[in-house]
């Protein structure tokens, strides 16, 4: 059977390399490690550019962050993507990957495989019929390609030697003239994760920037927590931010109160940024200027309590909260509140600070922060400048996208460019840089 684009699929025993007679190792173009969103479409795009690639994956089952991902809908990309919407010890080095393959050139892909998508708010792009449609799009690009997936399958050992990868897996020997690493990160180790990436970068004398848990919750110690944990379910949005000076982010997002701490869009984002040790201010108000509209009640002579009149800006259950835990008697007339009061009532929700102490961890994490240092790749192809021939694509490198369709696209971009560069060969330019 002829692939897609007239690339025959490779076949481990016709392509064996022999030895006294004996197979000893198939032989590919690349292999690619990792069946994720970024090794699933490099290997679909190298092998359709006449390559023979074998796309290895240790998980029993395909894709299944994918699969998860958006509750289910797979929020693939975000209209708005530019290298300020990601972090990274070197900001501008996703710029060259993300500037060659757009939401648009990703969109169009999906024209093709006629999958209908739709936008929520901030511009993220999810599916209108669920994730698996995603899956089904990049396993029919890969069979286009000719790509020989080996799944389940562990890897043991991998070398360079004589300018080949050479690999050692539960199925017989593999080598290459290229190897693509797309092994993801640490986080929601119940799906497969492992450092084995990380570990590989290590052994081709790449640093790795220490990998922490991005987009996840943050929890608090039982005394800081004291009161709060009641408030678990209560919803709403807030202005929130960490850090100082040029290191200053800051995200207008949906906060989630819970039993051990703060989740949400909003805490998400925040996540990706904060440092043990540090603290987040969040604007409860969500910008809003609750002096003034307090104020204008009691002028405007209502006859309400505070915390009735507080309820109409907050929820419910977080305005008595807040009242009692902060001891001021919320069934006051609002009529017979100092302003004073009110104003220093206002400016506590309006700068609430606070220290976690940890994160949820790996379990709760939806990415992974930190990763391959970028100082040791190329830009514009990701591949190593300490091994010719070894890439590094996606999550597993230190580039880390904001919550809404961002790490998705990175996983795009940075596949796109590495299947250019595998499909250019050494020695075409496409690595000087």
């Amino acid at each position: 059977m002829q692939g897609g684009h007239g690339v025959e699929p490779a076949d481990p025993q016709r392509d064996a390399v022999l030895t006294n007679g004996t197979a000893v190792a198939a032989n590919f173009d690349a292999v690619v490690l990792g069946a994720g969103a970024a090794g699933l479409l490099c290997a679909a795009l190298a092998g359709q550019r006449g390559l023979r690639v074998l796309l290895i994956d240790h998980a029993p089952k395909l894709a299944e962050k994918i699969r998860i991902s958006g509750g289910g809908r797979c929020n693939f990309t975000n209209r708005a993507v530019g290298p300020e919407n990601f972090l990274s010890e070197n900001p501008d080095f996703c710029r060259s990957a993300l500037a060659r393959y757009t939401p648009a050139d990703f969109l169009a892909l999906l024209l093709r495989h006629h999958i209908g998508w739709h936008e929520k708010h901030r511009g993220q792009l999810f599916c209108d019929d669920g994730s698996g449609r995603i899956i089904d799009m990049l396993q029919a690009e890969c069979a286009a390609g000719g790509v020989t997936p080996w799944q389940p399958c562990v890897v043991t050992t991998v070398r360079h030697d004589g300018g080949k990868f050479v690999l050692e897996t539960d199925r017989g020997g593999v080598q290459a003239r290229a190897l693509v690493v797309a092994t993801g990160g640490l986080s929601i180790p119940a799906l497969g994760a492992t450092d084995f990436g990380h570990r590989l970068a290590r052994q081709f004398g790449h640093r790795v920037v220490e990998p922490r848990p991005a987009l996840v919750p943050l929890v608090f110690d039982a005394a800081t927590w004291q009161g709060l944990a009641a408030l678990a379910g209560v919803a709403l949005e807030v202005v929130i931010e960490t850090g100082t000076g040029r290191r200053r982010i800051r995200f207008l997002e949906d906060l989630l109160f819970t039993h051990r701490g703060l989740s949400g869009p909003a805490v998400l984002q925040i996540s990706t940024y904060w440092r043990p040790g540090a603290a987040i201010r969040i604007d409860l108000t969500g910008g809003h200027d609750l002096a003034a509209s307090l104020l204008a009640a009691k002028q405007a002579g209502s006859r309400r309590q505070l915390v009735t009149e507080l309820a109409t800006h907050l929820p419910q259950r977080l305005a008595t909260t807040w009242l009692a835990t902060g001891g001021v008697d919320g069934t006051a007339p609002l009529s017979q509140c100092r302003d004073r009061d009110l104003h220093a009532l206002a400016q506590r929700l309006r700068a609430w600070t606070v220290t976690p102490s940890g994160t949820e961890g790996w379990r709760k994490a939806e990415v992974t922060a930190g990763g391959v240092d970028t100082r040791d790749l190329h830009s514009q192809s990701l591949a190593s400048r300490h091994c010719q021939g070894l890439y590094f694509i996606g999550e597993v490198v230190d580039v880390t996208g904001w919550l809404g369709g961002y790490n998705f696209q990175w996983a795009w971009a940075s596949a796109a460019a590495c299947a250019t560069a595998l499909a250019a060969g050494p020695g075409s330019g496409s690595e000087t840089r």
